[in-house]
């Protein structure tokens, strides 16, 4: 039996750094391609999230980008925050990520 794809436990890693830090955040989508260099392989990633207009939000996702996110048999390379949009009362964003696949 196969468990959660890494796409899967990164958006879990993202959201319990989020709980952590006292902000409720949803993962809504995300979108995995694999990449590939010369040397490395690895994916990126795009995620969708919205939470609520608070503080603890606002505060997690400015230090998200220099957080350490567990992902076994995967490094976090990078990971971008887009600027958020508020929309019916919450905030929606997306965040980039690219992954290295530990050798």
């Amino acid at each position: 039996m196969r468990g959660p794809g890494s796409g899967a436990l990164l958006g879990r890693a993202i959201a319990r750094s989020a709980e952590a830090a006292g902000a409720m955040v949803a993962v809504e989508d995300c979108d995995t391609h694999p990449w590939y260099s010369a040397t490395l392989s690895g994916a990126r990633y795009a995620f969708a999230l919205t939470a609520d207009i608070d503080a603890p939000v606002a505060h997690w996702l400015y230090s998200l980008p220099q957080q350490d996110l567990p992902l076994p048999g995967h490094l976090v390379a990078d990971l971008a925050v887009a600027p958020a949009i508020e929309y019916s009362g919450r905030l929606h964003w997306r965040i980039d990520a690219l992954t290295i696949a530990a050798a």
